[in-house]
């Protein structure tokens, strides 16, 4: 149906004083949008879909909560506990997002590409970055030959802190391995969580814990946390639990570890993934998160660190007050660490879908500019750690080219970028010219690590070997606790699970030396031997789950993964929109083996956790009863 036969069905109700329209005729409107969502089949009709959202929102904010809660109970995506808590939740950011937004407009085809695939990526808007001076004639330095040293990258935590041992692991919500019914008590269900974790639920502290003491043990020089504390109960979290969740995650960080330096998650506020600019109302602003994250990161960094970014001459030394970012130089060193907030550019932060959507929201582009332009004046190498990877499809395509943007004017100053978010183990390379990708144009690399909570494979942290004077990765070794392992119940073993420089070098000729840097180009080039060698592929392919029930991959499913791999800015990544989804470009275990839509239960990935995947359930539900003729 069409937006013009959309205002003629709901005209009447449109004109009905707000009391009313929000009592009557609720059914009438739950009817209408569910039968918007089975016409929503390509881009006009997902834009008529929003403009019957934006009448609905014409009627107040609890009257748009109600319509979704009916049209996702009328669609049976999920529980009805979860549909009302999810939408009740996070409708302050859609309901922004939908009163404000022109139907039709480049926010609105964003939003209907990126949430429902029915529209195609728009064209990535140009945006004149201001750089202070222009880019020096200057190469990656070569490595000293001194010693490595040892840094630990962890991620994604996700630590429930009312997990239950013994509960039921197959319930019916996003997460199991507590008791949301009397049957999924323990001793009560055929299907117990161990102790330590189950692959269908969100880490329990003692899991979190063991990985923390086998880190300890390993006696890092520093270590770095790409963020996600909060579990995945996403239709109940709110601000107590986040604190607390802090509390408990920071504090046993601080106790086990020694200077560790981490990024905001998506996770990391109530509602999650909801970061508004300062561009908009401040009663949405989550002060309180950047408050508490303000306070666990000097804690963890250390005022030393700070007095040395501040004595560098940086714009800010921590900023989290603003930006949950922050500038710091590592103590006694020419190493620079930003940690800067990628959940301004996240897909599924609603306050992201202004019109017209902001090019750099709280001027973060700027100030990583002159970061970066302090550290580059100082001679320091820089590392630069986020949650969300720029490359990724869950990160906006403008703000993705417009961050690469600066990657590449000061792509002799960065050393390497760091990333969590996708669960899953991966690395992403920055070219010079996308049009031609090849060794020579690869300048960057980002890497992407697999995180501690199992829902995507076994617990996992990863291990680097530094260059101490160019702060280039040497190599790096990922550990795993073996969650399949008989023994994982009782005490998990952190074990090394593959090393890039054995594992990913070998299948190179000549394979790089021990006392090489492992450079964009090394990385470059094992994306040709993966083009080359399926197997090589298939290795890459397999350690991205850590061997958990690894999805098929087409040849075509290849091509599109290796130009994934060398998609940095997310534009040239070689995804393709899948219409009436919205499904993560490096396939997630359960996108292949059972399609996530098709069973009542979404897996608790971090892109499919909150309003937006369930908005997608909804579409993929609505698009069945339409096949079904319902």
């Amino acid at each position: 149906m069409k937006l013009a036969f959309l205002l003629a069905a709901l005209f009447p109700i449109a004109h009905l004083p707000e009391a009313q329209a929000a009592n009557a005729p609720l059914d009438i409107w739950v009817k209408q949008i569910w039968n918007e969502f089975k016409d929503a089949v390509d881009c006009g009709t997902c834009q008529a879909l929003l403009g019957g959202l934006k009448l609905a929102a014409g009627f107040g904010e609890e009257f748009l909560k109600d319509v979704l809660i009916g049209v996702c109970d009328s669609s049976r995506a999920d529980d009805p506990d979860v549909c009302a808590g999810i939408m009740t939740n996070e409708l302050p950011g859609v309901y922004y997002a939908i009163k404000n937004m022109h139907v039709g407009s480049h926010t609105a085809k964003t939003l209907c590409s990126a949430l429902v695939g029915l529209c195609d990526f728009p064209n990535v808007r140009p945006y004149d970055l201001k750089f202070p001076s222009p880019k020096p004639d200057k190469r990656r330095p070569p490595p000293s030959g001194k010693a490595p040293l040892k840094v630990v990258h962890f991620t994604d935590t996700h630590v429930d802190l009312s997990y239950e041992a013994g509960s039921n692991s197959e319930c019916t919500k996003p997460i199991c391995c507590r008791t949301f019914e009397a049957q999924d008590a323990p001793g009560m269900t055929s299907n117990p969580c161990g102790p330590f974790g189950n692959t269908k639920c969100d880490a329990p502290e003692q899991l979190q814990a063991s990985m923390m003491t086998a880190i300890a043990s390993m006696n890092p020089a520093f270590s770095i946390y790409t963020g996600d504390v909060v579990a995945h109960d996403v239709w109940l979290v709110d601000k107590a639990e986040v604190l607390e969740d802090f509390n408990k995650t920071y504090g046993m960080i601080e106790a086990h570890l020694g200077l560790v330096y981490p990024a905001m998650g998506n996770h990391d506020t109530a509602p999650l993934n909801l970061v508004p600019s300062d561009k908009l109302p401040g009663r949405f602003n989550p002060q309180w998160a950047y408050d508490a994250l303000t306070s666990s990161w000097f804690a963890l960094t250390g005022a030393e660190s700070v007095s040395h970014a501040t004595k560098y001459g940086s714009y800010s030394a921590m900023h989290p007050n603003k930006y949950g970012s922050y500038s710091a130089v590592h103590p006694n060193s020419n190493l620079r660490i930003i940690s800067y907030n990628s959940i301004f550019y996240y897909k599924y932060n609603f306050f992201s879908y202004t019109e017209p959507m902001e090019y750099d929201p709280d001027g973060q582009f700027a100030w990583l500019i002159n970061e970066l332009q302090s550290a580059e004046s100082a001679n320091q190498r820089v590392w630069l750690i986020s949650h969300i990877p720029s490359g990724d499809i869950d990160h906006f395509r403008d703000h993705s080219h417009y961050f690469d943007q600066i990657v590449q004017r000061y792509e002799a100053t960065i050393a390497a970028l760091f990333y969590g978010h996708t669960h899953t183990d991966a690395f992403q390379i920055s070219y010079s010219d996308y049009k031609n990708r090849n060794h020579n144009t690869a300048n960057s690399i980002g890497y992407i690590a697999p995180s501690m909570t199992p829902t995507s494979g076994s617990p996992s942290f990863r291990v680097y070997e530094i260059d101490p004077e160019t702060y280039a990765v040497m190599d790096y070794t990922q550990y795993i606790a073996n969650i399949t392992d008989p023994s994982f119940q009782a005490n998990p073993v952190w074990i090394p699970y593959y090393s890039a420089k054995k594992d990913y070098g070998s299948t190179l000729a000549p394979s790089p030396p021990d006392t090489a840097e492992l450079t964009p180009a090394f990385w470059h080039n094992i994306t040709v031997a993966m083009e080359n060698d399926p197997s090589v592929f298939d290795s890459y392919w397999a350690r991205r789950t850590r061997g958990y029930k690894v999805p098929s991959c087409s040849a075509d499913c290849q091509r599109t993964q290796i130009c994934a791999l060398r998609g940095a800015d997310a534009q040239y990544s070689c995804v393709k929109r899948t219409p009436g989804l919205s499904l993560s470009k490096r396939g997630g275990v359960d996108e292949v083996r059972d399609h996530p839509l098709l069973s009542k239960r979404f897996h608790p990935e971090c892109n499919h956790a909150g309003m937006a995947p369930l908005l997608a359930k909804i579409a993929y539900q609505a698009q069945v009863a339409r096949a079904n003729g319902e």
